[in-house]
C-alpha cells in the first residue's frame, strides 16, 4: 500500500462491535440471503434496465436504481429516514462520509448516480460485477498517475448531465470520528460548473453498519443482517453553487464543513472511543490533492 494513501483510525475491534439487540440466527441467515438474492437481482437486471434507460432516459433508469436499492436495504432489515430534499440541479458531485458498504445502496436510494470506487470493488463477489455494470467509475488508490485520468472522467460524466458519487474521506471511518475531505474530486466539478451536493449518513446504532480496518466483506454483512433496528440516516445539506470557490481545495474544506457541522452534537465520549485507537504513525501519512 502507498504511503499517501487515505488510513483511518478505525479498526474491526474497536469501532465495528454491535451493542444493540440482535436477530436471532434464523432471522438473520433469512435477511443475509434475501439481501444477497435483492443484491443479485440487480446484477441479473442490470443489462436490461441499462436498456430500458436508453430507450426511456435517465429519469427511468433512476426510478429503477432507487426502488431496487431500497429493496437491498429492506432486505437486510436497515430502515432509512431522509431528511431534506433533493435540489433540482442538472448534474451535481454528490459528497459523503464514508461509514459503510451499506452507504452506496443509501445514497443510490436517494441520489442514484455513478459512483467513484476504488478498483479492489470489481473483486468483490456480486457487489463487484454490479458495480461495474451500473457504470462506476473506479479509480486505482495505488496509483497515483491514474488520478488525472479518473477526475477527468469525473468531469466529463458532469459535462454531460450526470450525477457522480464520491466519498472524499478516501476510507471508511467508523462514524464516532470523521477524515479529512481529499481535495482532488472536486476538481471535476470546478472542471465541469457543477455543483456539490454535500451529503451526511449516520447509522444508529453505529457499530452494526461500520465496515472499517481489514473487516471482512462477510462478517460485515452477517453483521447487519443480525442487528436490530439499524436505521440509516441520509441528510441532503444545501448544495455549493458553481463559482462560489475558485479552487479544489476550498471547496473540499467547505464541504467538510457543511458536513461536519451537521453531526456537531455528536457525543464527546464517542468521539473519544474512536480517536483513542489511533496509531501513533497516523499522524505521519500523506494523501494526494
Amino acid at each position: 500500500m502507498s504511503a499517501w494513501l487515505p488510513c483511518a483510525p478505525c479498526t474491526p475491534e474497536g469501532c465495528a462491535t454491535h451493542h444493540g439487540p440482535v436477530a436471532g440466527p434464523l432471522k438473520a441467515l433469512a435477511r443475509l440471503l434475501a439481501g444477497l438474492a435483492a443484491v443479485g437481482c440487480g446484477l441479473l437486471l442490470a443489462p436490461v434496465a441499462a436498456l430500458f434507460g436508453v430507450l426511456l432516459g435517465a429519469a427511468f433508469r433512476h426510478r429503477l436504481t432507487r426502488c431496487w436499492s431500497r429493496a437491498v436495504l429492506r432486505a437486510f432489515g436497515v430502515r432509512v429516514r431522509v431528511v431534506g430534499q433533493p435540489h433540482d440541479l442538472r448534474a451535481a458531485l454528490v459528497v459523503a462520509n464514508h461509514i459503510s458498504w451499506l452507504d452506496i445502496p443509501l445514497v443510490a436510494a436517494v441520489l442514484p448516480g455513478r459512483m467513484l470506487a476504488k478498483s479492489e470493488v470489481r473483486s468483490w463477489p456480486v457487489l463487484g460485477p454490479l458495480a461495474a455494470r451500473g457504470g462506476t467509475l473506479f479509480l486505482e488508490r495505488d496509483r497515483l498517475r491514474a488520478l488525472p485520468a479518473a477526475v477527468a472522467s469525473m468531469a466529463d460524466a458532469l459535462r454531460g448531465g450526470a450525477r457522480v458519487v464520491v466519498f472524499p474521506e478516501g476510507s471508511t471511518w467508523c462514524g464516532r470520528g470523521r477524515g479529512r475531505f481529499r481535495p482532488a474530486a472536486f476538481q471535476a466539478a470546478l472542471d465541469a460548473g457543477a455543483a456539490v451536493q454535500p451529503v451526511r449518513i449516520t447509522y444508529s446504532p453505529t457499530g452494526a453498519a461500520a465496515f472499517v480496518g481489514d473487516d471482512p466483506l462477510l462478517a460485515s454483512l452477517w453483521r447487519v443482517a443480525a442487528a436490530e433496528g439499524l436505521t440509516a440516516e441520509i441528510r441532503l445539506l444545501p448544495p455549493i453553487l458553481p463559482g462560489s470557490h475558485l479552487d479544489r481545495r476550498s471547496l473540499a474544506l467547505a464541504a467538510q464543513l457543511v458536513v461536519a457541522s451537521d453531526s456537531a452534537n455528536l457525543p464527546s465520549s464517542s468521539v473519544h472511543q474512536c480517536v483513542r485507537s489511533i496509531p501513533a504513525s497516523a499522524s505521519s501519512v500523506r494523501t494526494p490533492s
